[in-house]
């Protein structure tokens, strides 16, 4: 199977930088493969990307080495599934609340006897390779940020704020953030009082 090169570079203690598709066209997804970022994500929860516009953006990033992320609209095991059978190598899962709604996230990323992924793995087998069913356990990686301070995430997009996310996460994006991010846990910083 296609190593995944997300997991490689944490393990090698190294930031992944992560681009963003908003815009579902397989030639945005195209350009951005070619601009330098170790990993890019479809948007499905806030973009304009639906389950139909995922694979054509998919093929478009395997043409390079960019890692292919899709950022599904929920915590839905099917939706999760699907874009996992597409060829993702990492789903971003948002609104993860509880220990609970993560060891579903977890499980629908995850063939039996760990998970519950249903075994028809339609496109990724092209891009993972003929052993994808045996070691994709190991390789996809599952992200769940949280949003704890949705007032936080409100701020103004030129306030620079300070991404909190857990440990395994964090590595996946910048330190700080001057754009609004309404699926990380942050923490504005204070502006100095008005005098």
């Amino acid at each position: 199977m296609r190593p995944n090169r997300i997991k490689q570079m944490w393990r090698d203690g190294k930031f992944v930088t992560l681009g963003w598709l908003s815009v579902s066209h397989g030639f945005t997804a195209e350009v951005m493969a070619r601009q330098g970022f170790d990993a890019l994500c479809v948007d499905m929860q806030h973009g304009t990307t639906d389950m139909s516009d995922v694979w054509p953006m998919l093929q478009a990033i395997s043409q390079t080495d960019t890692v292919p992320v899709v950022r599904v609209p929920w915590n839905d095991p099917a939706t999760i599934m699907k874009a996992l059978d597409l060829g993702a190598y990492g789903i971003i899962v948002p609104l993860i609340n509880t220990a609970e709604d993560a060891a579903k996230a977890v499980a629908a990323c995850r063939y039996p006897p760990v998970g519950m992924r249903s075994s028809g793995p339609v496109r990724a087998v092209h891009y993972g390779g003929s052993d994808y069913i045996a070691k994709a356990n190991d390789e996809i990686v599952v992200m769940a940020p949280t949003c704890r301070s949705r007032s936080a995430c409100r701020q103004a997009p030129t306030r620079p704020m300070r991404c909190t996310w857990p440990r395994a996460t964090r590595s996946a994006t910048p330190r700080t953030s001057t754009g609004s991010r309404r699926s990380c846990t942050v923490r504005a910083r204070r502006s100095p009082p008005a005098r």
